[in-house]
Order: C-alpha cells, then structure tokens, then sequence
C-alpha cells in the first residue's frame, strides 16, 4: 500500500498553568488563612521551611482546621476570582493550536467547581478531595503515576516535561514558589510569572514574561506565529 504522501500535521502547542493565583486573582490558601481558619493554629509553614513537613503536608493540615458550612466556604471559592474571560481565551488559544493543561499543587475539590461554573472542561492535575462539615476541606494525594510528587502532590515540572518529550513547544505560567522547577524548563519566552514566581526567576537572573491577568498569558501566545510550531 503507498504511504500518504501528505506530510503529518504539527504537534499543538501545550500551555501549562498554574491555578491558585494564575488562572485566579487570589488563592486559595491566603483567603482560608484570613477568614476560615483560626489564628491559633501550629505554624505548619514553619515546619515545611524546616523540613519537617512538605508543602503538601502543610497545606492539607492547614485545610484540615476549616469548620465553617460548606456555604460559606464555597462564598470564599468565588472570590478566588477565576480569569473572567476563561472560555473566550480557551477558543482563543484552541484556534491558534495550543492545548490548556492545569496543574496546581492545591486541591481539585475546588478547581472543579470553578471551572464546571465557568462552562469549560480542561485537565486537571491536582490533589484530590472533598470538604466534610465538621472535618474540614480533607486534601488527599493523587494516586502513584507519572506526575506524582511527595512534595507538592502534583509534579508540575513533570508535566512539563511530558509535553516535550512529545515534541511539543511547552509554555508555563505560574506565581508561586513551587513553580520554579517547571518554569525553568522553558524558554524564557513562553515563560509566564507573577508574584513570588517573578521574583524568583528574577533573583535567579532568569527571563519571563509578566503578567497580571490569565488572559494576557492567552493574549500572547494566540498572536500569529505562537502556536502549532515544530520544536527543533
């Protein structure tokens, strides 16, 4: 049988992002702090700084001590403030080749509600769980697999690094600290960072992109010429 002498189409283009703090305004962690949980809690954060704990751990405990209705704690959900423009960005980026990837180190329970309220459906990489009344919003690790990480749940830099394995051009956005790994796998150009991130990456000497809202991210990688390109 001859082969198809058509040539194979390009790879898509894989945007990997953060969601606590990128694709929202605020996170989740920082409003639980101020007004779910009490201020006489164990310094959990010290003892992920001293190694006692990994930011996994420190989170899921923090989240533990939440007592308030589920009402309430989902009022807090919504003022995360997820990217307003989040479906018109993702025809956006789709039309221009590149597929959307979540990856948070936070919890699912509330990445799912967030985005099945703003109509879209994407991958999520994150820790799964559920909030009990009475136990508090209970974070699990994800099953073993190819981007298990016993430090943050999710291996973003794993993700990441799939979709170059792939042949793939990957850009990364994120704001946290834990971003780092991942970020620094891509190149400065499709290098998207904000808050602690950005300070990271620029104490380290390294170039990216800034940004304030999500929707900048997806501005600039639909322009002409950012999407369905080969990796060399």
């Amino acid at each position: 049988m001859d082969q198809d002498p058509r040539p194979a189409p390009p790879r898509r283009s894989l945007l990997v992002t953060d969601f606590d703090g990128t694709l929202t305004r605020h996170d989740f962690y920082q409003l639980a702090i101020q007004e779910l949980l009490p201020t006489d809690l164990p310094d959990y954060w010290g003892d992920y700084r001293a190694g006692r704990l990994t930011h996994f751990e420190a989170l899921r405990d923090y989240f533990s001590h939440i007592r308030a209705d589920e009402a309430t704690v989902l009022d807090v959900v919504h003022r995360m403030q997820l990217e307003p423009r989040l479906a018109e960005c993702l025809k956006e980026l789709d039309g221009a080749g590149w597929d959307v990837v979540v990856t948070s180190a936070g919890c699912s329970w509330y990445i799912e509600i967030l985005l099945a309220e703003a109509g879209v459906d994407l991958p999520v990489y994150s820790n799964p769980g559920r909030y009990e009344e009475g136990r508090g919003l209970i974070m699990e690790p994800p099953p073993p697999g190819p981007f298990f990480s016993r430090e943050l749940g999710v291996d973003k830099a794993g993700v990441v690094r799939k979709g170059l394995e792939e042949g793939r051009r990957v850009a990364f956005a994120g704001d946290g600290f834990p971003d780092q790994e991942a970020a620094r796998l891509v190149p400065e150009s499709l290098r998207f960072a904000r808050g602690d991130l950005a300070r990271a990456l620029t104490e380290g000497g390294l170039g990216f992109i800034p940004f304030d809202r999500w929707s900048e991210v997806a501005r600039a990688l639909a322009a002409p010429g950012r999407g369905t390109e080969a990796v060399l």
